[in-house]
């Protein structure tokens, strides 16, 4: 074993600091960079306990609660699903699907489901996790009035009962993705009431930790969980989630040492984080997309002519360029990423094209367009940019885009699904069925686009339940160009996670591209050095 090995070894065990192996290795003439890097290869093998994550997110409302139901963002999301909270199945650290509160799931026709309950579960209040705490948790969505926005995800689900420790879901028609459906962060488990209901705004669940101090939209202190069902998670002694909206402030924050981690890096400034001593920039491409949703129900957005003028009006490449400084790729207007498994690869790039944009207006019976668009910041990092741009490029066609720049407190619940042409962002869904489920179906309360077509939610239904590779596959591509050619979305990027952290903070081999913050597992799956 050479002595750079042996160092390395030290390393894995624990045997030896960080300064002390980088001390060492440069002794051996190993440059910082390498050293760096076997050091993180290494000490990622030797979790441990203790001290408190501080964590700086680029979202967060005032309007912030514990019901599930309302999550939107990444502070609730991480705080109060991915800390708090666990679901019946989870995406692993390498994307795949596993058991979590379920130790199994199966199905002999995709209608009926059976998620047989783990054992030995516990709340944190110390009730001990059964059927009826499922039931209800998932009721909650169902209910014909709930405001949920996993409602639509659960449209197909007929009955909900028990049988033993088993939990057994019955559809409506088949769905091979279910048990991916029921991994979702809405989803999440909360202690059911024996008459009913689930007392949400208590904040219990079963998750790695417990909450302590919650300040809607601006910060969330948690602490481990000392009962923690898994055996191997939740390192942290504690948890501090800070709502960060502002990308320089959370850029500061990391740079001085009041946070350890902090989401959506500035692109702009991401190449100077990453000469900063102590600090390490990670990449990972995965779903998550900007979008510009426009009521297609409300004039002039209820022309496809019109839509299809605005998709042209917007110069994709510059915007990747610009606003991600190539850390992404550009969108075809459709949500389905070269990540999925169904991505229509044949479906031809739409390009900027401002005299095709003015023969759509033309055939929309006008010669100009006025329009607001409305942007903020808590969208995605850069959004106000990239709504200027977008002035810019469509001034080209004769639209005038007047930017309304929003307040970036109560972005979510004040203009998005209230305005009818905005800046958004989303995570992505891991398959297709979820991501145009949630976001496109006729349904859903988060169809941001009030897209209703016929064709898009038959084809919706019989994707769900195709098992033949080839068939299925032709469904969801058809579903693309619908939404790509007559839809109400303008998709002009793919984003990558683009996340700055201290080196003190490290992980196992892989990190989940299902949800940003390590498919929100980074308080379980992390740990400091």
């Amino acid at each position: 074993m050479s002595s750079l090995d042996k160092l390395g070894y030290f390393a894995k065990k624990g045997r030896v600091s960080r300064r002390e192996f980088m001390s060492q290795a440069a002794a051996l003439g190993v440059t910082t960079a390498l050293a760096t890097s076997i050091w993180t290869s290494n000490a990622k093998a030797a979790p441990k306990k203790g001290g408190r994550l501080r964590v700086g997110v680029g979202h967060g409302s005032t309007t912030d609660n514990w019901d599930p139901g309302t999550y939107t963002d990444a502070f609730m999301q991480s705080v109060g699903f991915g800390n708090l909270r666990n679901c019946l199945t989870e995406f692993g650290a390498d994307d795949e699907l596993i058991p979590e509160l379920c130790e199994s799931w199966d199905s002999s026709d995709a209608i009926t489901w059976a998620f047989k309950l783990r054992k030995g579960v516990e709340f944190h209040n110390g009730k001990t996790l059964d059927t009826n705490d499922v039931i209800q948790s998932m009721n909650h969505h169902r209910g014909k009035d709930t405001k949920s926005a996993a409602k639509a995800m659960l449209s197909a689900v007929e009955s909900i009962k028990a049988d033993g420790d088993t939990v057994i879901f019955k559809l409506k028609s088949g769905n091979a993705d279910f048990p991916v459906v029921v991994s979702d962060y809405h989803l999440s488990i909360g202690p059911g009431k024996k008459e009913g209901g689930v007392d949400w705004l208590d904040g219990i669940g079963t998750g790695g930790y417990l909450a302590t101090d919650f300040e809607p939209g601006v910060r969330a202190l948690q602490k481990r969980n000392p009962n923690y069902w898994k055996q191997n998670a939740a390192w942290f002694d504690e948890i501090e989630t800070l709502a960060m909206p502002d990308p320089n402030a959370r850029t500061n924050a990391l740079t001085t040492g009041e946070i350890d981690f902090m989401d959506r890096a500035d692109i702009k400034t991401v190449h100077l984080l990453k000469r900063k001593k102590g600090v390490r920039v990670e990449e990972t491409a995965a779903t998550q997309h900007y979008t510009f949703p426009m009521f297609v129900d409300v004039p002039p957005y209820d022309n496809n002519h019109v839509r299809m003028a605005l998709k042209l009006s917007i110069d994709r490449e510059a915007l990747l360029q610009t606003i991600l400084r190539g850390h992404g790729a550009v969108g075809n207007d459709h949500p389905i990423s070269l990540a999925n498994r169904y991505h229509n690869k044949d479906l031809p790039q739409r390009k900027y094209d401002p005299e095709k944009a003015k023969w759509h207006l033309k055939q929309a019976g006008l010669s100009s367009l006025d329009i607001d668009f409305s942007a903020a910041d808590a969208a995605f990092a850069g959004a106000v940019d990239a709504a200027v741009l977008y002035k810019e490029h469509a001034a080209k066609a004769n639209i005038n885009v007047n930017v309304v720049r929003e307040p970036n407190d109560g972005y979510w619940s004040n203009v998005w699904l209230k305005k009818p042409f905005v800046a958004c962002f989303w995570s992505g869904r891991p398959t297709e069925d979820w991501m145009f489920s949630i976001a496109y179906a006729e349904d859903s309360s988060w169809n941001d686009t009030h897209y209703k077509d016929p064709r898009f939610n038959e084809l919706l239904k019989m994707g769900r339940i195709e098992l033949d590779d080839k068939k299925r596959r032709a469904i969801y591509y058809e579903m693309q160009q619908l939404l790509s050619d007559e839809g109400g979305v303008i998709v002009p990027l793919f984003a990558n996670f683009v996340d700055a952290m201290s080196e003190k903070l490290v992980h196992g081999k892989d990190t989940s591209a299902a949800w940003d913050l390590d498919g929100m597992k980074l308080g379980e799956r992390w740990w400091f050095a």
